[in-house]
């Protein structure tokens, strides 16, 4: 499937309408969703509707955006008016929202068409995407691996090319790993830009809402359209949005006048050899585009796993308390008083995992344990967001291994959760502080599996990472490949 705006050209050229270009994205998803398991709901009415509606403006003479009629899958955590929202968790298995999140609204307002809700690990929580109730989605690049997560069904719908972009939510690296694993780029943009109306909670102070696409100018369109101040988000940024894809060029210079620096605590013990020299030689491509090197100390990075452990669970156990069988959402039907309703809804509605990091959560919580972990958590946190403001105090952008692991096989880590929590040591700490984060592709391994770079930017800095991943993107062949699904 093309570009973004390639799509438009030919909609504005009238070569292709719009329901030509999502009944193709239907078709596709309707041949490749018996392998791939990426979508839990397909809403093919609705968006054959968005589209015909798209195609009346523009018989109408009337101008579209970039966005109009080009087809979008949506992380089933974003509340969708009249469309089921399940987090793929069985106590929300029949809930349908009666209102729309910011993000989705403003794709519609912007004349998107969404093709579906896709899969994600239950509640957002795990690494991928195993954890659904309802099915586990599949790697484009190989049936028998995962395409991590949570957001994995959205980096593997852009991957197989059954939408051109995709919604997904990150909390500790679940855009980026998963677009490390499928090839994709994702973005996890500043906490903040992103209104989070309507998304789901998992971890309300690390939940931020990001794009995926096959190119950097895809991911960069959708930021553009989906950011802004909302009054209906608190935590919301009052902030300009630029048009992240306006101004991009294919290299810098003058040369030198760009720091890129690397964290060298990502190095060594846990990496992949082949991750490891994947990086280092895109490293060495983003210094011949004029990029000043420098090795960037970050002593408080390893930290980030345990300190998320504690501090994700602790306010997950919060939010999910309100999923009780009263006001919403799943009932266990066999109950004879309000405690046994409570319980036996709670204990058959939510996965292992969630059950887990809720009594993670409880117990950090709870009286005599909240200063020893909860609070000690938070302390380590605000450490470190100092190193990163010390790193960017010598730097522009900071490079690092997406993940030190390509793509593993389904099944692999089920059994072991620490393994699984690994798997987002890179990615975690950047939702610690706050900042944006970026992963595109940057080599594959002797699997034919993609490798991903992590680029990471200072507060509201998401368009010098675009400018970055763009140029490197240009500069290379990895996002020209594409999965052979058979």
């Amino acid at each position: 499937m093309a570009s973004i705006r390639e799509l438009h050209q030919q909609l504005v050229k009238k070569e292709r309408s719009a329901v030509e270009i999502t009944q193709e994205a239907l078709e596709r998803i309707q041949a490749l969703e018996p392998k791939l398991h990426s979508f839990l709901c397909v809403t093919a009415e609705r968006a054959l509707e968005q589209a015909g509606a798209v195609d009346a403006k523009i018989a109408a003479g009337e101008e579209i955006g970039l966005l109009a009629g080009i087809p979008v899958g949506i992380k089933d955590n974003l509340c969708t008016k009249g469309i089921p929202t399940t987090c793929a968790s069985r106590i929300l298995e029949n809930f349908v929202p009666p209102y729309e999140s910011t993000a989705t609204q403003k794709l519609a307002d912007a004349g998107a068409v969404m093709v579906g809700k896709t899969n994600l690990d239950e509640f957002a929580m795990g690494s991928s995407t195993e954890n659904s109730a309802y099915q586990v989605t599949a790697n484009p690049w190989d049936l028998s691996r995962v395409p991590g997560g949570s957001s994995g069904g959205s980096a593997a719908a852009v991957a197989a090319q059954e939408c051109v972009v995709a919604l997904g939510s990150d909390t500790g690296g679940s855009i980026r790993q998963p677009a490390s694993f499928c090839g994709v780029v994702g973005m996890k943009p500043t906490y903040g830009l992103v209104s989070r109306y309507g998304l789901v909670a998992y971890a309300s102070s690390l939940d931020q809402i990001g794009p995926f696409g096959n190119t950097v100018e895809d991911a960069a369109i959708l930021l553009s359209a989906i950011a802004g101040y909302d009054p209906k988000d608190s935590t919301s940024l009052k902030v300009a949005i630029p048009n992240y894809a306006a101004s991009f060029k294919p290299d810098f210079k003058p040369r030198g006048q760009l720091k890129i620096g690397i964290i060298k605590e990502t190095f060594g013990e846990g990496l992949d050899s082949v991750v490891e020299q994947a990086v280092t030689k895109a490293v060495d491509q983003l210094q011949s585009l004029g990029a000043e090197i420098h090795i960037i100390s970050c002593p408080t990075f390893r930290y980030g796993l345990p300190t998320y452990y504690i501090i994700a669970p602790s306010e997950a156990s919060a939010n999910l308390a309100r999923y009780d069988g009263v006001k919403y959402g799943y009932r266990a039907p066999d109950a004879d008083n309000l405690l046994s309703m409570y319980t036996r809804t709670r204990a058959t509605g939510f996965g292992t995992e969630v059950k887990r990091r809720i009594m993670i959560g409880t117990y950090a919580l709870s009286a005599g344990y909240y200063d020893a972990y909860y609070l000690k958590a938070q302390k380590v946190r605000t450490l470190i967001k100092r190193d990163f403001e010390k790193a960017f105090a010598a730097v522009d952008v900071l490079v690092c291994p997406t993940s030190p692991t390509t793509a593993f096989k389904a099944g692999e880590k089920t059994t072991d959760p620490l393994s699984m929590y690994l798997t987002d040591l890179m990615t975690i700490p950047v939702n610690l502080a706050g900042l944006p984060s970026l992963s595109l592709p940057c080599g594959f391994d002797d699997q034919g599996l993609p490798i991903g770079l992590q680029l990471i930017g200072n507060v509201l800095r998401e368009d010098l990472l675009f400018q970055v991943a763009y140029a490197y993107e240009q500069s290379t062949t990895w996002h020209l490949r594409k999965p052979q699904i058979s």
